[in-house]
């Protein structure tokens, strides 16, 4: 995690273009240093030497790895385990939202979502 007084850091992972746009533009009124990336496979290695605060990480993804496995493989390394990592999806049902907090998931969003919502469990979450 970065100094307190330090620009936080976001990495949206997500395999639409559009959608991670839309997360930067609504996110830009924090400050923060934002990372956009498409897909899973290099995310880890990105997380280690980025070292986001918070990970906006989609459920689907290409490339054999799922926003789900990347979300516990985040949540149960010790060097990444303090990371917030916010599940974002259109899958809305009760059982996919617990899965995503089994793989450890510290929110789950449904798309289509709010912006400035977005924007609010973001800044809410810094304040815990």
């Amino acid at each position: 995690m970065n100094a307190p007084d330090s620009p936080q850091r976001i990495l949206i992972i997500d395999d639409e273009s559009d959608l991670r746009f839309l997360a930067r533009l609504a996110l830009e009124p924090l400050g923060a240093e934002i990372r956009e990336l498409d897909n899973a496979v290099n995310a880890l290695a990105e997380i280690r030497s980025f070292k986001p605060d918070l990970v906006i990480l989609d459920i689907m993804l290409p490339g054999g790895i799922d926003g789900l496995q990347l979300c516990q493989a985040i949540k149960f390394d010790p060097q990444t385990a303090k990371i917030k990592v916010f599940l974002l999806s259109a899958k809305g049902q009760l059982t996919d939202i617990d899965a995503g907090k089994r793989a450890g998931a510290d929110q789950y969003i449904v798309k289509p979502f709010s912006p400035q919502g977005l924007l609010e469990t973001v800044k809410n979450s810094w304040k815990d």
